[in-house]
């Protein structure tokens, strides 16, 4: 049976992940209003007659009580979609957390209030788990999470936010999905893979290639929107996509030369292009994946949301995956 929904927010609307969000539920006959949120120095760069656009700081409490309890109360928003997070992990500090912890925190306060909110799903990510050489390497919604409080603040404030949905199931008043989405390669997604590649050659550690598992914007986009339609239902979700691949062939799909090297050797390269040439990409950070096999275990959100990934990464170079 087919369910009218009233409005939508969608916060991160000017990213790619967002940007495609708010396009599929502006076309999707059963959604009868958007309202899309993006940060105050952001745009979105189209017109519906459906949609509703608001620049707004969620880190700031007082915005957001604005944003919640006026124009999305106007609108009689339904349903919360939350993929704003910060996306460069070079940035740290009080603001970076606010804008990916407690915009999460006050949206779950203001919507348990609000007279017409009544499910929130909120897109976390893979890197939210631990990985080691003695756990799995498929990983399920149970798997232990990445606690240790050396990472670095890019992890750090994503499991905080993560655990902070988490712990509101079943005692909020607001159903509660939480979405961990694989490695989502596309420009301007804070893929710390897509940045990676955007190097004539990768350095990966000597002796070890790892299979990893990668995710389209198609099929984030439309896992969201399966979660954000699925009344009743709540809890974590793992999002993988449909490529899954070992790291020296996608190194070749993306039509880049892959070398091995010692990690000492890439590390220390790799702090050298950050600070020079600006890019995001930290080998310390993703030193664990590039040494361990990782991949989500989709089973649930098939079985409960109907999510199976269908679209496949747009390699720019056609090599054999299997060569």
């Amino acid at each position: 049976m087919r369910m009218r929904i009233q409005g939508v927010l969608v916060t991160g609307a000017s990213t790619p992940i967002g940007e495609r969000l708010v396009r599929r539920l502006l076309a999707d006959e059963d959604v009868e209003s958007v309202l899309a949120v993006a940060y105050p120095d952001e745009r979105l760069p189209f017109e519906h007659e459906k949609l509703v656009y608001r620049k707004v700081d969620l880190g700031r409490s007082r915005r957001a009580h604005e944003l919640l309890f006026g124009i999305a109360k106007e609108l009689g928003v339904e349903v919360v979609i939350h993929t704003a997070m910060h996306r460069d992990a070079r940035h740290t500090g009080g603001r970076v957390r606010a804008q990916n912890v407690d915009a999460l925190r006050t949206l779950l306060d203001l919507g348990e209030r609000h007279p017409s909110i009544r499910r929130l799903v909120f897109k976390s990510d893979a890197d939210v788990y631990q990985v080691q050489a003695d756990l799995p390497i498929l990983i399920q919604e149970n798997h232990p999470l990445n606690m240790s409080p050396g990472s670095p603040q890019w992890i750090r404030d994503r499991v905080e936010a993560d655990l902070t949905a988490c712990t509101r199931m079943g005692l909020s008043s607001l159903e509660i999905a939480v979405l961990r989405c694989a490695e989502v390669l596309g420009p301007g997604t804070g893929s710390q893979i897509f940045d990676w590649l955007d190097s004539p050659v990768c350095l990966r550690p000597l002796g070890f290639d790892p299979m990893m598992n990668v995710l389209s914007i198609d099929d984030c986009v439309r896992s969201l929107e399966l979660a954000g339609k699925a009344f009743g239902v709540q809890g974590v979700f793992n999002i993988p996509g449909k490529d899954t691949l070992p790291l020296a062939t996608a190194v070749r799909r993306w039509g880049r030369v892959g070398l091995p090297v010692p990690g000492s050797v890439a590390s220390t390269w790799y702090k050298a292009r950050r600070r020079l040439r600006g890019h995001d990409f930290s080998y310390g950070m993703n030193r664990r994946r590039f040494h361990y096999c990782s991949v989500l275990d989709g089973t649930r959100a098939r079985q409960v949301l109907g999510y199976t990934a269908s679209t496949a990464i747009d390699w720019p170079s056609d090599v054999d995956p299997a060569g």
